[in-house]
């Protein structure tokens, strides 16, 4: 078989391979963004808040409706027995005829006019809920970027961990493909090749377990993203050359103030605490109300004898309702009331120094990260220098193929080292964003 077939035989079995490999699963290089879209459209978790804001506004008509007028109708078709009267002593009991059969139709209408504040506060609480409810989607949206975030960073370096080891378990090999050379040679032993062959299982198994958990956090990502199920996803390369501002603390401390769906939930809960209160103080208020109605009832058995007539008769007017029982019950339900929100504002004051500790702790492991990144870097310029001078000789037969070993693991962690503090300041400052409120 001539070279010019074997290389067209090779090829063919390549795309087929890759064709298979491509219907097994797909590839898909990630953004940070990107990810965060597709949470926000298909996270199960996300999506529960949305049906919860939709109960809200329904929970804002329910109130509203108290704004509208009632109105009662009834019908009503009765069989009346025939009367018996005696005097008051019970003696000279006589029997009366009554007409047998009665009917009642009857339609009232009411239109609060007046109730000391209740129905605007339960308005007033059911949009502060609704708001709440939106502060709820962003706090778990927030969250779940965070976790996301975590994962896919993670990801990253298990990519960078895997590239080492691999590194690694070739020269490894390598390493060992020489002292059985020489070992024929009779210039090595076997316990040398034994060693290096249990360094080489230990990498082996260490490459496992990255790919292991680089599986797992895949499955977890596109789990919570909605992605096929067959998905690999590849972090973008070009995250690590994103440049970030180094703003003053104080103005993610201000930013935290402003946007911290915490901060905005405790500061929502004390308005809805203080509407608590005045509807609680509107039962000490009398309530007035618009009322009209019209009755049909017959016969008019309130005449004696009765009369086997109907009588249709309406009124209009207003009504006032006031409950004496509040003067002496609501005092409590006041006091308990406005103990609810002195301990919302005690809440909003702790969450808030809280937030703050949160942020400048945030804020510290920054610029921590920078410093660490300037010291990797200083590290892999050495390694790259200790490398050069034992490639140089070891090309000149003045250095031992081990001490080339140690030289090029030294570099290619050195290099790992690098790739993951520059990881590092992309996750410490997602996490001051979290802090914040504002990722």
């Amino acid at each position: 078989m001539s070279k010019t077939v074997e290389l067209i035989m090779a090829f063919c079995v390549s795309l087929c391979v890759q064709q298979l490999y491509a219907q097994d699963s797909s590839r898909y290089t990630l953004g940070i963004d990107e990810m965060f879209r597709l949470a926000d459209e298909n996270s199960k978790s996300i999506r529960t808040f949305n049906t919860g804001i939709e109960q809200t506004k329904e929970g804002i008509k329910v109130a509203k409706n108290n704004l509208l007028p009632s109105i009662d109708v009834g019908l009503s078709f009765s069989y009346l027995g025939n009367a018996y009267i005696t005097d008051r002593d019970f003696s000279n009991g006589a029997k009366a005829d009554m007409p047998h059969y009665g009917n009642n139709f009857s339609i009232e209408a009411s239109q609060v006019i007046y109730s000391g504040g209740a129905i605007s506060g339960g308005i007033a609480i059911a949009e502060l809920q609704q708001k709440m409810a939106e502060l709820e989607k962003t706090n778990n949206q927030q969250d779940i970027r965070f976790l996301l975030t975590g994962y896919y960073l993670e990801l990253y370096k298990l990519g960078n961990h895997a590239r080492v080891y691999q590194k690694n378990i070739e020269q490894t090999q390598k390493l060992v493909h020489d002292i059985q050379a020489k070992q024929k040679e009779g210039t090595a032993l076997q316990n040398d090749i034994t060693r290096y062959e249990l360094q080489l299982k230990n990498l082996e198994l260490a490459l496992t377990k990255v790919k292991n958990n680089q599986s797992i956090i895949n499955h977890q990502l596109i789990t919570v993203l909605g992605l096929p199920k067959k998905t690999i996803i590849v972090p973008d390369t070009a995250i690590l050359q994103k440049e970030f501002a180094v703003s003053s603390e104080g103005d993610w401390q201000q930013m935290a103030s402003s946007f911290s769906p915490a901060l905005q939930q405790l500061a929502l809960g004390i308005d809805i605490s203080k509407q608590q209160e005045k509807i609680v103080k509107s039962e000490k208020l009398p309530h007035i109300a618009f009322v009209a109605a019209n009755h049909f009832d017959g016969p008019i058995t309130f005449e004696v004898p009765p009369i086997n007539k109907n009588l249709n008769y309406w009124y209009v007017g207003v009504g006032v309702k006031y409950n004496l029982a509040s003067l002496y019950k609501t005092n409590k339900k006041c006091k308990q009331a406005q103990l609810a929100t002195r301990q919302a504002q005690e809440q909003l004051s702790l969450v808030k120094d809280r937030t703050e500790n949160e942020v400048q702790a945030a804020y510290t492991y920054y610029l921590e990260s920078f410093t660490e990144l300037d010291t990797q870097v200083k590290s892999l310029e050495l390694a790259s220098q200790n490398y050069e001078v034992i490639n140089n000789r070891y090309l000149n037969d003045l250095a031992l193929i081990t001490d080339m070993l140690d030289a090029s693991n030294s570099k290619l962690s050195a290099e790992l080292q690098v790739a993951n503090a520059r990881i590092n300041i992309l996750f410490n400052f997602y996490k001051l964003k979290k802090a914040s409120g504002n990722l």
